[in-house]
């Protein structure tokens, strides 16, 4: 090596990037222990002095996703470096965002020199046009592989078979290269079962649950079955023969568990019970406050429909333990209108000095803003031709914990010291 060379190597601070990533599309890429040491050894012979090394585990895909990459721009930017040695252009590039972002960094000449194993980058024209090439050509076959692989889906759609790990009661097999769908021999019958107990004999989502943990069935993590899988199961078409994806229906190949008929009887026994098909959707205030006397989980909120025999519908929400410690958990439900009603009545037991003990300024002054509201409902229920108009803290608070915004409801009821056990339709 001559000694301008290395003198021209010494000029510029070098930071060593290797990176690997878990995708599949580069597994077969060199591990980052192997690419620093093969770098470390090329530097030493070649003359080049490497300021600090870095290391990432994170795909390229995507512009701007990779923390460790993005520092290193930044410490280009600022002049910390002036080189990069990498082991392949890939390794710094696979999208057109960082690509960019290098060339630009060069034309700057902040960036002066790229250098991998077998080529070298600098700020000429040439150079630069063939790195834009080579990143650009592991962009083209990232693309190409995405396109290869969402056309290997579709077609395996029509073929009937369901991406991905079949559901709960099958299996996934392959053999011979070729991979299908069968049915699990040892939870496929429960979960026949479990659809003709919904279909038949109209039993809940928690009878089915205490049945599945009797009889000891078991995820595939050889776990008990969680109820919200449970239902998840009993809306999946998967299991009489059919199955969506991407928006598209298919006919599956695999063999079905249950007949159509079967399956629609189940649903008529859900939408009669009106489980949510989409969770999350209702807030309930006054979920997570309050605990169960009897096994001290906190207390959840549940929607319930009831249809009458005119058509109509009933609509309540009811407040109940979890039952994630003790599935038979005996304490009863109590509709949000009596919950209320609890928190009212232990409100106008406390004083209003140990009201204000136990609440922030911030309640306090909140709280205010409802006086008016407060003191014009209580003029027309109240019939005593002396009363003044006027309201005190209490009456505020008690109206606040039903008609107040549920953020700060919930922040005002945390703050009272009233009981939060929840006991035979009695908070103690």
């Amino acid at each position: 090596m001559s000694i301008n060379s290395i003198q021209n190597n010494e000029n510029i601070l070098y930071c060593l990037y290797a990176r690997k990533s878990t995708e599949d599309d580069e597994r077969q890429a060199m591990s980052i222990d192997s690419q620093i040491k093969e770098m470390t050894e090329m530097a030493l012979k070649e003359g080049i002095i490497i300021k600090e090394i870095r290391q990432e585990k994170h795909s390229a895909k995507l512009s701007g996703q990779r923390p460790i990459f993005n520092s290193l721009l930044q410490d280009i930017r600022n002049g910390v470096f002036t080189g990069i040695l990498t082991w392949a252009p890939d390794r710094l590039s696979r999208n057109a965002g960082d690509l960019g972002m290098l060339v630009d960094l060069m034309d700057q000449e902040k960036l002066q020199k790229i250098k991998t194993y077998s080529q070298t980058f600098s700020n000429n024209p040439n150079e630069k046009f063939l790195l834009m090439i080579l990143c650009s050509q592991a962009k083209l076959e990232n693309d190409q592989k995405g396109i290869n692989v969402k056309r290997g889906i579709r077609a395996k759609c029509s073929m009937g078979w369901r991406p991905g790990i079949a559901p709960l009661g099958y299996m996934n097999r392959a053999f011979g290269g070729v991979k299908d769908i069968i049915v699990d021999p040892k939870r496929g019958p429960v979960v026949k079962e479990m659809f003709e107990r919904v279909a038949y004999r109209q039993q809940s989502g928690r009878r089915i649950k205490e049945w599945m943990d009797k009889i000891g069935f078991t995820t595939r993590n050889e776990k008990k079955i969680q109820i919200s899988l449970i239902y998840l199961m009993l809306r999946n078409p998967f299991y009489y023969g059919y199955f969506e994806y991407s928006g598209d229906w298919h006919k599956g190949a695999h063999e079905p568990l249950i007949t159509k008929e079967v399956f629609d009887e189940a649903q008529k026994e859900l939408d009669e019970r009106c489980i949510p098909k989409v969770r999350g959707k209702t807030e309930f205030p006054y979920k997570g406050l309050f605990n169960c006397y009897t096994c001290g989980t906190s207390v959840c909120g549940e929607e319930k429909y009831r249809k009458k025999k005119n058509g109509s519908t009933n609509y309540h929400v009811y407040y109940h333990c979890t039952r994630s410690r003790n599935p038979n958990c005996k304490e009863p439900y109590v509709t949000e209108i009596d919950l209320i009603k609890l928190i009212k009545q232990n409100i106008l037991n406390l004083s209003e000095e140990t009201l204000k003990e136990n609440l922030t300024s911030n309640i306090i002054d909140e709280l205010y803003k409802y006086q008016p509201i407060v003191e014009e409902i209580e003029f027309y229920k109240r019939d005593d031709i002396e009363y003044d108009g006027k309201v005190d803290l209490k009456d505020i608070i008690v109206y606040a914990c039903s008609k107040s915004p549920i953020k700060f409801r919930r922040e005002l009821i945390q703050s009272l010291p009233i009981p939060k056990n929840l006991h035979n339709l009695l908070l103690i």
